[in-house]
């Protein structure tokens, strides 16, 4: 059995997809004659929180370090669950963050389980240090550790670094920064993981000393372990319900949505109405006002933040899923770990996504609605179509086959895989 130490600041009880990437792989590595050691973040304040989750990594009897750092999540650790705030708020703090941060405000977690790291490479005998990102400051740890102990490094990047669409740039010299780190870790790096080839192009474009074999492919994915025994909830009426889960923030918006279904309210009465809007997760305030400003209290139905098995219930009980992510810097490079879990439903689903990664998933999986983020008559027409083909019982299946490719457990394999490529290579 070989060893990996896992570095991933963002692990359960913390909630949100984010999280579930490096949860799935650890869960299953141990299959593939790998033991993981996570180091992660102890109690912190956050948007949301899964206990579910957590347990399914007990339940996997995984080893969890936990380093609490110095960070505004650590201080806020005892408020638990925080309110996530305006997006005009959180925005602004974020790039007052991004000011004084570089690369992130998780800088000072990463300070303080670089020791915890260290302590653990010397006691034990680890054959491969895995690092996820963002944040990146745990990739500049990681890079730490390679130097010091000569320990193979594997980058798993979730988002890209420089030129993230979240990314904030206040001047020249943050670029500067930002780029530097990056061209370290990446030098430094045996073999850089992407979520999709979107990513990996840029990545190879800014950075041209990478070749195509340095960067390895593996998509988000489902598990099917999680579709197991869900109670499916049965519907109180015959309206086809369709179902959002997640949160809104930054490109990532509901009004469009809302506005294209307004329209065809007054254009197609006797279609709106046999027609619910479920929202899994945050409806925030800013859109809670927009629902009510339309009046379209009636048809919009809230459930708050769910657990993941409780989410998935909710999924498994609707007749489409809907998700979106709009127009911004990179957006083709986005990989949503959402739609791939909305994969997993086997649903029909109304996608609204720019061109790129998201855009092309959607078309494989071959039974999606797709349409631009932002434009409310293309999203007003495919409802119609949508509910049209749910009437006529017609709404599109699935292309199996490029589900099955998406299992959480396949594409763990894969990852091994790598793995073991690079500890070989040391060896050599």
């Amino acid at each position: 059995m070989y060893k990996v130490l896992v570095i991933a600041y963002y692990f359960p009880p913390m909630g949100l997809s984010g999280v579930q990437r490096t949860l799935k792989f650890v869960k299953y590595m141990k299959n593939y004659n790998w033991e993981p050691t996570v180091l992660t973040s102890d109690s912190t304040g956050y948007y949301a929180h899964d206990f579910f989750l957590l347990k399914e990594a007990e339940k996997a009897n995984i080893k969890i370090v936990r380093v609490a750092g110095k960070g505004i999540n650590a201080k806020l650790a005892s408020k638990g669950t925080v309110k996530i705030p305006p997006e005009f708020i959180r925005k602004f703090l974020s790039r007052l963050s991004s000011t004084f941060f570089i690369p992130d405000n998780k800088r000072g977690w990463a300070n303080e389980a670089f020791p915890v790291a260290e302590k653990l490479l010397q006691e034990e005998k680890f054959d491969l240090i895995f690092v996820s990102a963002p944040p990146f400051s745990s990739v500049n740890m990681a890079v730490k550790l390679n130097k010091k102990f000569n320990i193979p490094l594997i980058i798993d990047y979730r988002d890209l670094w420089y030129g993230n669409q979240f990314g904030f740039y206040p001047t020249p010299y943050h670029r500067y920064l930002h780029k530097k780190m990056e061209y370290k870790a990446l030098k430094t790096a045996d073999k850089i993981i992407a979520t999709n080839r979107k990513m990996k192009e840029k990545i190879i474009e800014k950075y041209q000393f990478l070749t195509f074999e340095d960067i390895y492919i593996i998509p988000h994915g489902y598990d099917p372990e999680d579709f197991k025994d869900l109670k499916i909830e049965k519907k109180s009426n015959s309206k086809m319900r369709l179902t959002y889960s997640g949160i809104f923030y930054e490109f990532v918006t509901p009004k469009y949505f809302l506005h294209a279904f307004k329209e065809l309210s007054i254009e197609r009465p006797d279609v709106t109405a046999n027609i619910e809007l479920h929202f899994v997760g945050y409806l925030r305030n800013e859109n809670k006002k927009l629902v009510k400003k339309l009046e379209m209290q009636e048809v919009v139905k809230e459930y708050s933040y769910l657990n993941h098995n409780e989410a998935l219930t909710k999924l498994m009980s609707s007749d489409v899923l809907w998700m979106m992510v709009g127009n911004g810097r990179n957006a083709d490079t986005i990989s949503s770990g959402k739609l791939y879990e909305y994969f997993g439903t086997r649903k029909p689903l109304l996608v609204s996504v720019p061109d790129g990664a998201l855009k092309t998933a959607a078309t494989e999986y071959k039974a999606a609605y797709i349409t631009k983020p932002d434009d409310v008559t293309e999203i007003k027409n495919n409802i119609l179509k949508i509910y049209e083909d749910y009437v006529k019982n017609s709404l599109p299946v699935p292309d199996e086959e490029f589900i099955i490719k998406h299992r959480r457990d396949f594409l763990t394999e894969l990852l091994t895989k790598q793995f073991q490529f690079s500890v070989k290579e040391g060896v050599l």
